[in-house]
């Protein structure tokens, strides 16, 4: 049993090593596919967020290859940005010995634009550039299987692949939850004990999900053991700038408009200028494999018409990035390990702009801190923090990630979650932004 878990653990991981190269594999799961609409005679509106509309088991594929792993995955009813109905899918990884009584709902942080990069298709088999980010982050995935946890990966983004929107990032994420203990095939039952776990775009989902439980789902937060992750986006406002003339993460403030547009229906076009629109069209199914160190020029004033080169002159843009400010939206009541990088210049993005201080190179630590303070002062005093000063986003995650797992671990057990609150720096101001003149 010891040489087979063992030869499974190195399958796994030797694919998710590879996810970095250029193979590919033959899809299993077409463009296409069925399974991620809905079809049915009732309007989705006529269904309680979380419903289950669908259910399939296939198996957990890594870069399109096979594994021993069962993966049963779950069309439900969840809820966009705007709080309209949608329908979703997630993905429930069973282990070889599966404990009812507790689960992970990982959060991935496959950034993108584009649906066809989602979670469930590269864990249905397809092979897209975008969707490799699922296959390597098997090297999370894995260890947690291998703790006996059934492993719940929902589609964070939405069927329309709304990235950064935080809110329904949480959305997908909690009514992925409700859909899972309520479908016989995945093992869990509504008393499953459930921990959140996601870095960078997926801690967008983890932290937004625990702020919006008590409220959206509070009976799923009754459940809910803990929250851990890193490198968290906080206030998009700040990060606009903060990413300014990065030589690796400029681009990455193009998909956030593009995604913030697209979730809440904003129009830039009255504010750009023809190469502004040639150069968003460019993001439109753009995923962060598709960014990185491509745009070092990209910046916001390059974009608009001169009269729009302060972001905040325009309304609309005010509005949505209001909406995605964690500062601004309730304290979780569960505990929380928070990690951050502070080394950003190892990334190519300059620390030294006024009123941000230090990064991670895309993520800013101020931010994270006044969050982790703030939620220390609203009455959750169960917050973990801890700041990785030498290390930029990428090489933190191998920092951040042991302990988040044994952490996590911990949660599930009688023992105290440990707290950093009185203990972690001043940070920068998460004030709501205001329409400049």
């Amino acid at each position: 049993m010891k040489t087979a878990t063992r030869s499974f653990a190195a399958t796994l991981t030797t694919a998710a090593l590879l996810a970095g190269g250029s193979a590919v594999a033959p899809q299993a799961h077409a463009a296409g596919d069925s399974f991620y609409s809905y079809t049915g005679d009732e309007p989705l509106s006529s269904y309680a967020p979380g419903a289950v509309l669908k259910t399939r088991e296939l198996q957990y594929h890594v870069i399109g290859i096979p594994t021993p792993v069962t993966a049963v995955q779950v069309l439900y009813r969840s809820t966009d940005a705007q709080g309209r109905p949608s329908a979703n899918v997630t993905s429930v990884l069973k282990p070889a010995r599966q404990d009812p009584t507790k689960a992970v709902s990982y959060q991935s942080f496959y950034d993108s634009l584009n649906p066809e990069d989602s979670p469930s298709r590269s864990i249905a088999g397809n092979v897209s550039f975008g969707g490799l980010v699922t296959d390597a982050e098997s090297l999370i995935i894995v260890p947690l299987l291998l703790k006996g946890y059934t492993v719940v990966v929902p589609d964070t983004e939405g069927q329309q692949a709304n990235f950064a929107a935080g809110p329904e990032y949480a959305y997908n994420t909690l009514d992925s939850l409700r859909a899972v203990t309520h479908t016989a095939a995945t093992g869990l039952n509504p008393t499953t004990r459930t921990g959140l776990i996601g870095y960078s775009g997926g801690a967008i989902a983890t932290n937004w999900a625990a702020a919006l439980a008590p409220s959206y789902a509070p009976e799923i937060n009754n459940t809910l053991v803990g929250f851990t992750e890193g490198g968290l986006l906080v206030d998009p406002a700040h990060n606009l700038p903060y990413v300014k003339g990065s030589t690796t993460w400029a681009g990455i403030a193009g998909m956030a408009l593009v995604g913030v547009a697209r979730s809440y229906d904003v129009d830039f076009t009255p504010y750009l200028t023809e190469e502004g629109k040639q150069t968003l069209a460019k993001f439109e199914k753009a995923s962060i494999n598709n960014v990185l160190f491509q745009y070092p020029t990209f910046s916001w004033d390059k974009l608009v018409k001169p009269a729009y080169a302060n972001p905040n002159s325009v309304p609309a843009y005010v509005e949505a990035v209001n909406k995605l400010n964690l500062g601004s939206a309730p304290t979780p009541t569960v505990p929380g390990y928070i990690g951050q990088g502070a080394a950003g210049e190892l990334e190519g993005t300059s620390g030294n702009k006024p009123g941000i201080g230090r990064g991670d190179g895309v993520m800013i630590a101020g931010d994270v801190r006044t969050l982790a303070r703030q939620y220390c002062a609203t009455g959750n005093r169960r917050i973990k923090y801890t700041q990785f000063e030498l290390t930029s986003h990428f090489p933190t995650v191998p920092l951040w990630a042991p302990g988040a797992l044994s952490w996590l671990d911990d949660r599930f057990t009688t023992a105290a979650a440990p707290s950093s609150c009185g203990l972690i720096p001043a940070g920068n101001p998460l004030t709501p932004e205001v329409v400049a003149p």
